[in-house]
Protein backbone atom coordinates (compact mmCIF):
# COMPACT_ATOMS: atom_id res chain seq x y z
CA UNK A 1 0.00 0.00 0.00
CA UNK A 2 3.02 2.33 -0.19
CA UNK A 3 2.54 5.46 -2.27
CA UNK A 4 -1.23 5.07 -1.87
CA UNK A 5 -3.40 7.95 -0.69
CA UNK A 6 -4.14 7.11 3.00
CA UNK A 7 -7.44 8.97 2.74
CA UNK A 8 -8.62 7.49 -0.55
CA UNK A 9 -8.03 3.84 0.36
CA UNK A 10 -10.40 3.73 3.37
CA UNK A 11 -13.01 5.67 1.42
CA UNK A 12 -12.86 3.17 -1.45
CA UNK A 13 -12.94 0.13 0.81
CA UNK A 14 -15.79 1.57 2.87
CA UNK A 15 -17.78 2.39 -0.27
CA UNK A 16 -17.41 -1.16 -1.58
CA UNK A 17 -18.50 -2.67 1.75
CA UNK A 18 -21.47 -0.32 2.15
CA UNK A 19 -22.62 -0.95 -1.44
CA UNK A 20 -22.90 -4.70 -0.88
CA UNK A 21 -26.46 -5.94 -0.64
CA UNK A 22 -28.37 -9.14 -1.17
CA UNK A 23 -29.55 -9.03 -4.78
CA UNK A 24 -32.59 -11.11 -5.70
CA UNK A 25 -32.96 -10.40 -9.42
CA UNK A 26 -30.05 -10.80 -11.85
CA UNK A 27 -29.33 -10.07 -15.49
CA UNK A 28 -28.29 -13.00 -17.73
CA UNK A 29 -24.90 -11.36 -18.40
CA UNK A 30 -22.28 -14.14 -18.14
CA UNK A 31 -19.51 -14.06 -15.58
CA UNK A 32 -16.30 -15.62 -16.99
CA UNK A 33 -14.72 -18.57 -15.19
CA UNK A 34 -11.49 -16.57 -14.80
CA UNK A 35 -13.34 -13.87 -12.85
CA UNK A 36 -14.93 -16.39 -10.47
CA UNK A 37 -11.54 -18.04 -9.95
CA UNK A 38 -10.06 -14.61 -9.19
CA UNK A 39 -12.74 -13.95 -6.58
CA UNK A 40 -12.04 -17.26 -4.89
CA UNK A 41 -8.33 -16.55 -5.01
CA UNK A 42 -8.96 -13.33 -3.09
CA UNK A 43 -11.41 -14.97 -0.68
CA UNK A 44 -8.89 -17.64 0.34
CA UNK A 45 -7.01 -14.84 2.11
CA UNK A 46 -9.76 -14.85 4.77
CA UNK A 47 -8.58 -15.79 8.27
CA UNK A 48 -9.24 -19.19 9.80
CA UNK A 49 -8.39 -20.78 13.13
CA UNK A 50 -4.86 -22.24 12.92
CA UNK A 51 -5.06 -21.80 9.13
CA UNK A 52 -7.49 -24.72 8.84
CA UNK A 53 -9.31 -23.17 5.84
CA UNK A 54 -12.53 -25.19 6.30
CA UNK A 55 -14.25 -24.03 3.12
CA UNK A 56 -15.10 -25.92 -0.07
CA UNK A 57 -16.96 -24.43 -3.03
CA UNK A 58 -18.96 -25.90 -5.91
CA UNK A 59 -19.23 -23.39 -8.78
CA UNK A 60 -22.11 -23.98 -11.19
CA UNK A 61 -23.12 -22.42 -14.49
CA UNK A 62 -24.79 -23.55 -17.72
CA UNK A 63 -26.19 -27.07 -17.85
CA UNK A 64 -24.86 -28.27 -14.47
CA UNK A 65 -26.55 -25.29 -12.81
CA UNK A 66 -29.76 -25.87 -14.74
CA UNK A 67 -29.90 -29.53 -13.67
CA UNK A 68 -29.42 -28.61 -10.01
CA UNK A 69 -32.03 -25.84 -10.24
CA UNK A 70 -34.57 -28.23 -11.75
CA UNK A 71 -34.01 -30.79 -9.01
CA UNK A 72 -34.26 -28.13 -6.32
CA UNK A 73 -37.43 -26.71 -7.85
CA UNK A 74 -39.06 -30.14 -7.75
CA UNK A 75 -37.97 -30.63 -4.15
CA UNK A 76 -39.28 -27.20 -3.17
CA UNK A 77 -42.65 -27.83 -4.81
CA UNK A 78 -42.94 -31.30 -3.25
CA UNK A 79 -42.31 -29.74 0.18
CA UNK A 80 -41.49 -33.16 1.61
CA UNK A 81 -38.18 -32.49 3.36
CA UNK A 82 -38.21 -31.36 7.00
CA UNK A 83 -37.70 -27.61 7.46
CA UNK A 84 -34.19 -26.54 8.40
CA UNK A 85 -33.90 -24.59 11.64
CA UNK A 86 -32.24 -21.32 10.65
CA UNK A 87 -33.11 -19.84 14.03
CA UNK A 88 -34.01 -21.12 17.49
CA UNK A 89 -37.68 -21.65 18.30
CA UNK A 90 -37.70 -18.30 20.09
CA UNK A 91 -35.55 -15.53 18.69
CA UNK A 92 -34.22 -12.87 21.07
CA UNK A 93 -36.61 -9.92 20.92
CA UNK A 94 -34.24 -7.56 19.11
CA UNK A 95 -33.55 -10.18 16.43
CA UNK A 96 -37.23 -11.08 16.14
CA UNK A 97 -38.27 -7.47 15.58
CA UNK A 98 -35.65 -7.08 12.83
CA UNK A 99 -36.78 -10.32 11.19
CA UNK A 100 -40.38 -9.10 11.19
CA UNK A 101 -39.32 -5.75 9.76
CA UNK A 102 -37.40 -7.55 7.02
CA UNK A 103 -40.51 -9.52 6.03
CA UNK A 104 -42.61 -6.36 5.78
CA UNK A 105 -40.01 -4.60 3.63
CA UNK A 106 -39.13 -7.61 1.47
CA UNK A 107 -42.63 -8.75 0.57
CA UNK A 108 -43.73 -5.12 0.26
CA UNK A 109 -41.03 -4.50 -2.36
CA UNK A 110 -42.34 -7.52 -4.28
CA UNK A 111 -45.99 -6.49 -3.96
CA UNK A 112 -46.79 -9.71 -2.08
CA UNK A 113 -49.27 -9.72 0.78
CA UNK A 114 -47.63 -11.54 3.69
CA UNK A 115 -50.87 -13.47 4.15
CA UNK A 116 -50.56 -14.86 0.59
CA UNK A 117 -48.81 -18.12 1.37
CA UNK A 118 -48.82 -19.32 -2.25
CA UNK A 119 -47.14 -16.17 -3.52
CA UNK A 120 -44.58 -16.31 -0.75
CA UNK A 121 -43.80 -19.93 -1.59
CA UNK A 122 -43.33 -19.03 -5.25
CA UNK A 123 -40.94 -16.26 -4.28
CA UNK A 124 -39.05 -18.62 -1.97
CA UNK A 125 -38.72 -20.93 -4.94
CA UNK A 126 -36.80 -18.21 -6.78
CA UNK A 127 -33.89 -19.01 -4.45
CA UNK A 128 -33.48 -22.34 -6.21
CA UNK A 129 -33.06 -20.67 -9.59
CA UNK A 130 -30.30 -18.57 -8.01
CA UNK A 131 -32.58 -15.61 -8.82
CA UNK A 132 -31.56 -16.13 -12.50
CA UNK A 133 -27.92 -15.30 -11.76
CA UNK A 134 -25.53 -16.86 -14.31
CA UNK A 135 -23.39 -18.40 -11.57
CA UNK A 136 -24.50 -20.37 -8.55
CA UNK A 137 -22.24 -21.44 -5.72
CA UNK A 138 -22.78 -24.13 -3.10
CA UNK A 139 -20.55 -24.04 -0.01
CA UNK A 140 -19.83 -27.11 2.09
CA UNK A 141 -17.95 -27.86 5.29
CA UNK A 142 -16.88 -30.98 7.15
CA UNK A 143 -19.81 -31.92 9.37
CA UNK A 144 -17.53 -32.64 12.33
CA UNK A 145 -16.16 -29.11 12.63
CA UNK A 146 -17.36 -26.80 15.40
CA UNK A 147 -18.93 -23.36 15.44
CA UNK A 148 -15.47 -21.78 15.40
CA UNK A 149 -14.83 -23.17 11.93
CA UNK A 150 -18.28 -21.99 10.87
CA UNK A 151 -17.22 -18.51 11.97
CA UNK A 152 -14.16 -18.91 9.73
CA UNK A 153 -16.47 -19.84 6.88
CA UNK A 154 -18.50 -16.69 7.45
CA UNK A 155 -15.38 -14.59 7.06
CA UNK A 156 -14.57 -16.42 3.83
CA UNK A 157 -18.06 -15.73 2.49
CA UNK A 158 -17.90 -12.04 3.37
CA UNK A 159 -14.46 -11.70 1.77
CA UNK A 160 -15.81 -13.30 -1.40
CA UNK A 161 -18.82 -10.98 -1.51
CA UNK A 162 -16.69 -7.87 -1.02
CA UNK A 163 -14.25 -9.01 -3.71
CA UNK A 164 -17.21 -9.49 -6.05
CA UNK A 165 -18.63 -6.07 -5.27
CA UNK A 166 -15.24 -4.44 -5.92
CA UNK A 167 -15.49 -5.82 -9.46
CA UNK A 168 -19.01 -4.55 -10.07
CA UNK A 169 -20.66 -7.89 -9.36
CA UNK A 170 -23.47 -8.66 -6.95
CA UNK A 171 -24.30 -11.59 -4.71
CA UNK A 172 -26.96 -13.09 -2.50
CA UNK A 173 -25.98 -15.58 0.22
CA UNK A 174 -28.81 -18.09 0.67
CA UNK A 175 -29.35 -20.47 3.59
CA UNK A 176 -32.52 -21.80 1.90
CA UNK A 177 -30.40 -24.44 0.14
CA UNK A 178 -29.69 -26.18 3.46
CA UNK A 179 -33.14 -27.76 3.61
CA UNK A 180 -32.49 -29.50 0.30
CA UNK A 181 -29.11 -30.94 1.23
CA UNK A 182 -30.10 -34.51 0.22
CA UNK A 183 -30.83 -33.30 -3.32
CA UNK A 184 -27.62 -31.29 -3.48
CA UNK A 185 -25.53 -34.11 -2.01
CA UNK A 186 -26.83 -36.51 -4.65
CA UNK A 187 -26.35 -34.24 -7.67
CA UNK A 188 -22.98 -32.83 -6.60
CA UNK A 189 -21.75 -36.17 -5.26
CA UNK A 190 -20.77 -34.67 -1.92
CA UNK A 191 -18.29 -36.80 0.03
CA UNK A 192 -19.55 -38.53 3.16
CA UNK A 193 -19.37 -36.22 6.14
CA UNK A 194 -19.74 -32.91 4.31
CA UNK A 195 -22.71 -30.64 4.90
CA UNK A 196 -24.11 -27.60 3.09
CA UNK A 197 -23.37 -24.21 4.65
CA UNK A 198 -25.35 -22.12 2.15
CA UNK A 199 -25.63 -21.25 -1.51
CA UNK A 200 -24.89 -17.98 -3.26
CA UNK A 201 -26.06 -16.24 -6.41
CA UNK A 202 -23.40 -14.33 -8.33
CA UNK A 203 -23.78 -11.98 -11.28
CA UNK A 204 -24.94 -8.53 -12.33
CA UNK A 205 -27.98 -7.05 -10.56
CA UNK A 206 -31.03 -6.19 -12.65
CA UNK A 207 -31.32 -2.43 -12.05
CA UNK A 208 -34.99 -2.42 -13.08
CA UNK A 209 -36.14 -4.97 -10.50
CA UNK A 210 -37.97 -3.25 -7.61
CA UNK A 211 -36.68 -5.83 -5.12
CA UNK A 212 -33.13 -4.69 -5.84
CA UNK A 213 -33.96 -1.21 -4.64
CA UNK A 214 -34.66 -2.61 -1.18
CA UNK A 215 -32.31 -1.26 1.47
CA UNK A 216 -32.30 -2.78 4.92
CA UNK A 217 -31.63 -0.63 7.99
CA UNK A 218 -28.75 -1.41 10.31
CA UNK A 219 -28.58 -0.82 14.06
CA UNK A 220 -26.40 2.10 15.12
CA UNK A 221 -23.02 1.30 16.66
CA UNK A 222 -24.23 2.42 20.07
CA UNK A 223 -26.91 -0.28 20.00
CA UNK A 224 -24.51 -3.20 19.72
CA UNK A 225 -21.15 -2.02 21.03
CA UNK A 226 -19.84 -1.07 24.45
CA UNK A 227 -16.56 0.85 24.68
CA UNK A 228 -14.31 0.45 27.70
CA UNK A 229 -11.00 2.21 28.06
CA UNK A 230 -11.44 4.21 24.85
Amino acid sequence: MTNTDPVAVPAIVDAVIRSRRSVRAFLPTPVPRAVVAELLDVARSAPSNSNTQPWFVHVLAGEPKRHLCEALRRSHEADALPPSAHFPAELPQDCASRQADFGVRYYGALGIDRADAAARARQSGRNFAFFDAPVGLIFTIDRGLTRHSWADFGMFLQTLMIAARARGLDTCPQVSFVRHEPVIADLLDLPQGRTVVCGMSLGHADPEAPVNRLRMPRAAVGEFAVFRGL
